[in-house]
């Protein structure tokens, strides 16, 4: 689990450690911010877009040498980043990073299918929560140091180190599985085509409303005629089927909507503390710490319990918990401070900590055992087009609103309805006596 949570940590550091560079990098490559915002989409893209068909292809090959060759091209691709002469090269860079990482996200569950027994798989799973989390946010904060002393490009070797361990470790201690790395049939690869389409639109139809309605209406309507594509081809019908069962399908649309939680921390802090409250981001970067350590510490408690009362139970009431805490920030107004803030965020924290870790240990449960590599790809896949498109309808929320206090409640009140949802999913995905 330390060899895996390791792994975990490099792919999904990435986001983070690579976002405090990015002025330094629009500065030296002569890119406006617009543009250089493109190295954190440029990495999110291929992992959403791969990690379905990456998870069908695990199925059929050794996962612990799936993720040991993701982690050698993600170790290539970082050296290519941090060599990166001009803005195009570093975004091919990250574009092949985010495919390598998608392979990790794909193989982690059959990983932990293979060599952790049933019963124990929820406090396996908090010891790889737990470590991404906290290595997260000491990543993030060493980057900033890194590319303060040594520049930018130091930011993407920051993590070459623990791609050595998670290998070694990985080799040593995983055990071994029939399949070895098969070569990609046309089927898988141009189910990956489709899918790389159709996540790409649909990213870009949340990010351009504001600025370009018509074109954001175009690339929707893209995302929806290429995901009915997706839906037709005879390879998607395994994920398919799966999402029709009604435990994975009801656990898949609970992990989706309790996943907009990431709209409090991603917009509404920071726009509330700016706006209403007259704070820096230095009040933001403390409160997230907050919440990230409440996170952590609640996570091996939610693994525990999920080994022993059933994960789909606790994340239900991890669920229950993040609404009724989300929904204290209502409460809040001009007068409020920041120590109050910050215990509500705490709150917001343990309860998603108790939520994360007992889903993907009812994600892995409900899945097949021959189909735990799709469960992940789609799972990855879920999530992070949940946590993009969780910030886009804040801001709307904040804008229709007119900004301000207003718009912080407006947008606090369509994040707790739709995590209430995810809650109701939840109830729905436990299978009747």
């Amino acid at each position: 689990m330390v060899a895996l949570a390791f792994a975990m940590l490099v792919v999904t550091s990435e986001f983070s450690i690579a976002a405090v560079a990015l002025p330094a990098i629009g500065a030296e490559l002569g890119a406006a911010p617009s543009v250089a915002a493109w190295v954190l989409l440029a990495y999110a893209l291929p992992m959403a877009a791969i990690s379905i068909p990456a998870g069908r292809w695990v199925d059929r090959a050794d996962p612990a040498l799936v993720i040991t060759m993701s982690m050698v091209g993600v170790a290539v691709s970082s050296v290519l980043a941090a060599l990166a002469p001009a803005m195009w090269v570093l975004l091919v860079a990250r574009l092949l990073q985010g495919f390598a990482a998608g392979l990790t996200l794909a193989g982690y569950l059959p990983v932990i299918s293979a060599n952790v027994n049933p019963d124990k798989r929820g406090r396996a799973l908090s010891v790889v929560v737990t470590i991404m989390t906290v290595g997260g946010m000491a990543g993030a904060s060493l980057g900033g140091v890194l590319a303060g002393t040594f520049g930018w490009r130091s930011v993407f070797l920051l993590k070459l180190p623990l791609v050595v361990v998670a290998v070694w470790l990985l080799l040593r201690v995983t055990s071994k599985r029939r399949g070895g790395l098969p070569r990609p049939d046309g089927a898988l690869l141009r189910e990956a085509a489709v899918l790389s389409g159709a996540v790409a639109s649909l990213l870009l139809a949340i990010d351009l409303p504001a600025k370009q309605p018509v074109l954001a209406g175009g690339f929707g309507l893209a995302a929806v005629a290429l995901l009915l594509l997706w839906s037709r081809l005879p390879q998607s019908q395994q994920v398919v089927d799966l999402l029709r069962a009604r435990t994975f399908g009801f656990t898949m649309a609970g992990l989706f909507l309790l996943c907009f939680n990431a709209g409090v921390m991603t917009f509404l802090l920071p726009y509330f503390l700016s706006d209403v409250l007259g704070e820096g981001p230095a009040a933001t970067g403390t409160l997230m710490l907050v919440f990230i350590a409440a996170l952590s510490l609640m996570s091996p408690v939610g693994g525990w319990l999920a080994d022993r009362i059933g994960p789909l139970r606790v994340a239900a009431a991890g669920g229950a918990a993040t609404v009724a805490t989300t929904s204290l920030l209502l409460t809040l107004g001009p007068g409020s401070g920041l120590t109050t803030l910050g215990w509500q965020l705490a709150l917001i924290g343990a309860g998603f900590g108790l939520f994360n870790t007992p889903i993907i240990t009812a994600i892995l449960a409900s899945a097949p055992a021959e189909g735990t590599g799709t469960a992940g790809g789609v799972s990855a896949t879920v999530r992070m087009v949940s946590q993009t498109v969780a910030p886009a309808v804040t801001a709307l929320c904040w804008t229709v609103a007119g900004g301000g206090l207003a718009g912080f409640r407006a947008g606090v009140t369509a994040l707790v309805l739709i995590q209430g949802l995810g809650v109701l999913a939840l109830l729905a995905a436990r299978r009747r006596r």
